[in-house]
Parts: structure tokens; C-alpha cells; sequence
């Protein structure tokens, strides 16, 4: 975009700007929710070292047990 969109300083989900509102609402008309402005791509991650290893552990089919 290069500009701002018209974000206000005081609520950056909230624009000033007529065609950004528009843009906006037309894309909650379609997917129902606003999206959100950053994904989880954008965000450090939350898990720690040990989370995938306990997620497999816990969520491990029974036939893969040892014998």
C-alpha cells in the first residue's frame, strides 16, 4: 500500500480512510470474521523445546506402543 490506510492511532484495526472500510467490510462480508491483522507466521512461537515430543507421546496410536 505505502500509506497508512487512514489507521488511527488510537485503534490500529480502526480506519478512516472510506475505500479501507469498504475493502474491510466486503472481505467480512465474504469470510464472516475481519482477519486478523497479523497471522501466526507474524508471531514468535509459543511452544517450548519438549511440546512436539509430549504432543506425539500423548496423541500416539495405540498399535504404535512397544511390545
Amino acid at each position: 500500500m505505502g500509506h497508512d490506510g487512514g489507521v488511527t492511532a488510537n485503534d490500529p484495526g480502526r480506519t478512516t480512510d472510506p475505500a479501507e472500510r469498504e475493502r474491510r467490510r466486503r472481505l467480512a462480508e465474504i469470510f464472516g470474521d475481519v482477519l486478523p491483522e497479523t497471522t501466526s507466521d507474524d508471531r514468535p512461537d509459543r511452544t517450548t523445546a519438549g511440546d512436539g515430543e509430549r504432543w506425539y507421546r500423548e496423541n500416539r496410536p495405540p498399535h504404535h506402543d512397544a511390545r
